[in-house]
């Protein structure tokens, strides 16, 4: 069958303009760089965002911290648009205003728009979706705006708004390709989305000294964990200090509570943090899809879209609380090859009792022979057992089918991974 190569006058549907920008431009290649979509941006003042903005950079914890924020922010009556990227299950999921996926047809419109002002300059798929994104919420204007930065943060399409707040959640080694080998480099590179004069906030618990050496340079007020707030956490509660409020005897979430508190530091600058019971009921609902979303239960089946070392020490931390209550725990993982897949798999072996390893489509995909000599890095013996899968088609209803009710199946190692399992538990396999 034939490819339809489709132009701008004939995308009729969402599918439409997505098969369209991705002709142009794959989804997986990456240009970093500013100026393109800041020429674009510029001829819509579509980088003019409504309300109060939060840029959100960081390896890990840029959807909990966003998700943290638009739930505080809604239950005290505040309306919040939310970018985050990439999405699970459909496009749509990229933006949220007030807690709802923007539907179709105003996407429509967003694009048709982004596309009359981009004329002859060409757009990467991230940029191209980014524009689309910043004119629905400059139609919609919500008080506040969450936007999540796709890679680094210095060169990152949703750099060229300006933020009232910027926020670096965690620094770990990941798109080291783009952003340096070490944690100085990539420190630096997210540190690129801080502002002169207005507030930085790190929740990192050890950040390297780029971090606030960027913040000096550019003449932001650095807020940092571990000096200007804080939070202890025990295996039944959690207690939060900031600069003039505090939280204590908090419930723990089913999120890293580092996130939870970087987004409480940031609604302390903003004075919108909550009152205690208000928070007590948001954390008690605090979910975000993907991250340690239960499927089904006996057997319990759970996703999760840790793909680099330090969010699967994360989700190794949490195993280790939930394992006494199951006979077994299996592992189905796919991965990327451009990840690091050896660190990515260590914090989990003494969790998981054995390992399904599938092979992920496309030219970042990882093979399962791949995983299977990761996992051979630190456990021979579970390697040795491990069982390898073509598909996730192939791997998750043969899994599924075999566990029994008192064990606990995970999922992870990527959102290729985590979205194919969605995808056929939605489509009742």
């Amino acid at each position: 069958m034939s490819v339809q190569h489709l132009n701008s006058q004939s995308c009729q549907t969402l599918a439409d303009w997505l098969c369209y920008i991705e002709q142009s431009h794959p989804i997986d290649k990456i240009e970093l760089g500013l100026e393109r979509v800041q020429q674009v941006a510029a001829r819509g003042a579509l980088a003019s965002l409504p309300g109060k903005v939060v840029l959100i950079a960081g390896t890990n914890g840029k959807g909990t911290t966003a998700r943290t924020l638009e739930q505080l922010l809604l239950a005290q009556g505040h309306s919040v648009g939310v970018y985050s990227s990439p999405h699970l299950l459909h496009f749509n999921e990229r933006l949220r205003i007030n807690n709802q996926d923007v539907a179709d047809d105003d996407w429509l419109a967003a694009f048709a728009l982004v596309e009359s002002l981009r004329q002859t300059t060409p757009l990467t798929y991230f940029e191209f979706t980014t524009l689309v994104a910043f004119a629905i919420l400059r139609q919609m204007q919500p008080e506040y705006c969450l936007i999540e930065v796709g890679l680094g943060g210095r060169l990152d399409a949703t750099n060229i708004i300006e933020p009232d707040i910027s926020v670096i959640t965690t620094i770990g080694l990941d798109h080291q390709d783009w952003l340096g080998n070490d944690r100085e480099s990539i420190g630096r590179e997210k540190a690129g989305v801080f502002r002169a004069a207005k507030v930085a906030i790190s929740g990192e618990l050890a950040p390297p000294a780029s971090i606030a050496a960027v913040a000096l340079h550019k003449g932001a007020e650095l807020l940092q964990l571990g000096q200007h707030f804080n939070y202890q956490a025990t295996e039944q509660e959690w207690h939060w200090q900031g600069i003039s409020q505090q939280y204590r005897h908090l419930m723990l979430p089913w999120v890293p509570v580092q996130n939870v508190a970087t987004s409480l530091a940031v609604l302390e600058q903003l004075h919108k943090l909550p009152a205690f019971a208000q928070l007590q009921e948001s954390l008690q609902q605090l979910k975000l899809p993907g991250r340690m979303q239960l499927l089904q239960q006996t057997p319990d089946i759970m996703v999760d879209v840790a793909h680099n070392p330090q969010s699967a020490a994360y989700l190794a931390s949490q195993l280790q609380r939930i394992k006494p209550g199951y006979s077994k725990v299996l592992a189905l993982v796919g991965m990327l090859k451009d990840k690091d897949i050896t660190h990515s798999l260590s914090p989990l072996t003494n969790y998981v009792d054995e390992w399904h390893l599938v092979s992920l489509p496309g030219t970042r995909g990882a093979d399962s022979g791949l995983l299977v000599q990761a996992l051979q890095n630190t456990d021979v013996k579970l390697a040795e057992a491990a069982l390898q899968y073509a598909t996730i088609q192939e791997a998750y209803p043969a899994i599924v089918k075999a566990l029994k009710a008192d064990e606990l199946l995970v999922i992870f190692g990527s959102f290729v991974t985590v979205s194919a399992v969605l995808t056929l538990q939605q489509e009742g396999q």
